[in-house]
């Protein structure tokens, strides 16, 4: 029995532990899910929920219309955000092998920024002690490549996690030439 209930530890057959928030640490239900949210005390990896606020979708002009950034400039602009919290995050708490930026619209994903630091044997887990509002640590120990979705036909509102990319110029700058880093997506 035990051996059974390790082989289906979250996944669709658990019907204790909520598979999405095992997965990514976010669930669509939020407090209102019927499975455990289990949170773990450390992780490599954290995740600033809604942190990003796509120009896209928030920018209204006085009148209530949206203001169109072209392709060029809402890619500036999410390469200026991207490297403040990369560069932030780096110089407090060491090397980051990945980060990645949700650009989905439903609410437990939108803005969600998920932060995985090479491994390293004296590093405490980073945001234990004192965790800002909106950081949690997601079970998540790399980003599983199943909820990834790169040609969906859903759209924004996808419980999937589609990534914002970042430019080739920024993802040299911030990872380097190196193949030591994950920063491939």
């Amino acid at each position: 029995m035990a051996e059974y209930l390790a082989s289906i530890f979250g996944t669709e057959k658990d019907k204790v532990n909520c598979p999405f928030y095992f997965k990514i640490g976010a669930c669509r239900h939020g407090d209102r899910c019927s499975r455990l949210h289990n949170r773990p005390t450390f992780s490599q990896t954290i995740l600033l929920q809604n942190l990003y606020m796509n120009p896209q979708n928030a920018a209204l002009t006085a009148d209530g219309s949206h203001i169109m950034l072209d392709d060029v400039q809402a890619q500036q602009e999410y390469d200026e955000f991207f490297e403040e919290i990369f560069v932030e995050l780096e110089e407090k708490y060491g090397e980051i092998e990945e980060m990645n930026v949700c650009n989905n619209l439903g609410d437990h994903l939108v803005g969600n920024v998920y932060v995985r630091w090479a491994p390293h044997p004296v590093r405490r887990a980073v945001g234990v002690e004192r965790r800002p509002r909106g950081l949690y640590l997601p079970s998540v120990t790399e980003t599983p490549d199943f909820f990834l979705h790169r040609e969906c036909t859903r759209g924004g509102f996808c419980h999937f996690m589609h990534l914002k990319p970042i430019s080739r110029e920024l993802r040299r700058k911030l990872y380097g030439r190196s193949g030591n880093r994950k920063g491939k997506r």
